[in-house]
């Protein structure tokens, strides 16, 4: 700011300083709001490990303390071994989820207890645009199972977004005599994007600018994390990838690192792949996936 007039000095330090008193109120309500926020949390969580021991026979063995994995991944476990049935698993976690405004988005994963395979997941939204209920039908036996539940993050209550808002004008403030200060480059050549391709995959075209799969002219779209791994996929047919790979350039992006939701959106790609019996996505145990073309 060495080149800023006095004047303008004043006002940007003056900006600044509203907003980090705004931001400092928010980060204080986020602080008290979470331990409420958590302890409701778990209340419903084990209000769902309940209904699963009933719904598969058991009235009588305990539903551990919910984990908290990360931030918004969290994990009921059990006291012993059980049965479920995975569409009465489904309607258990939305029933219980139907009211809570926090919840819209999340992934279900039902892993076994050493925590290295997921049995069953499916992903929900409550807008109905993002929804995969793989493997329903299917009675899961008696084994000793963990419930994974991962939440859609950036939830915030009415006044952590009262803050949030109120410090909008601030900021907008801030931007305008940032910009009269400093010239912004314009029209500058964009870097030509080498994403924008189409592969031929045995009977299948992928165009990953369309965000498409076509099949003798029938066109099935893909949403865009499913572009994003059939990218990677179609760069590299028939080798395989591993999962850290996907993780990183998909979403470390955007500041979170997704694990065992990975497998819920393979197998929702997996199944927009079906058209071509000669296109397949295998699971290499302990690697990652492999595009296979035969």
């Amino acid at each position: 700011m060495m080149g800023l007039k006095s004047p303008l000095k004043i006002y940007l330090f003056a900006a600044i300083g509203l907003i980090a008193i705004v931001l400092g109120c928010a980060v204080f309500s986020i602080t008290e709001a979470n331990d409420f926020e958590l302890a409701k949390q778990e209340i419903v969580l084990r209000k769902i490990g309940h209904e699963v021991l009933l719904q598969s026979g058991d009235s009588t063995s305990r539903v551990l303390p919910v984990t908290k994995i990360s931030e918004n991944d969290y994990q009921i476990r059990f006291e012993k071994e059980f049965t479920f049935h995975p569409d009465s698993l489904v309607k258990i976690v939305s029933h219980a989820l139907n009211n809570d405004k926090s919840a819209n988005d999340y992934v279900v994963n039902v892993l076994n207890c050493s925590g290295t395979e997921v049995v069953f997941g499916y992903s929900m939204s409550k807008n109905g645009q993002d929804k995969l209920v793989p493997c329903s039908g299917r009675k899961q036996p008696l084994n000793c199972y963990r419930i994974d539940l991962i939440f859609k993050g950036g939830c915030f209550t009415a006044i952590q977004k009262g803050y949030l808002i109120g410090g909008l004008p601030f900021l907008a403030f801030l931007g305008l005599m940032i910009s009269k200060s400093f010239k912004i480059r314009r029209n500058s050549p964009e870097k030509a994007s080498d994403e924008n391709v189409t592969f031929e995959l045995g009977k299948l075209t992928f165009d990953s600018a369309q965000r498409q799969i076509t099949f003798n002219d029938a066109i099935t779209e893909l949403t865009s994390k499913e572009n994003k791994l059939m990218l990677i996929f179609a760069k590299s047919p028939n080798l395989v990838i591993e999962r850290s790979r996907f993780q990183k350039e998909i979403w470390e992006d955007e500041g979170v690192i997704v694990g065992r939701s990975l497998d819920v959106f393979i197998s929702k790609l997996r199944k927009k792949l079906e058209l071509d019996a000669s296109v397949k996505l295998v699971n290499i145990h302990g690697k990652g996936y492999k595009l296979e073309i035969i």
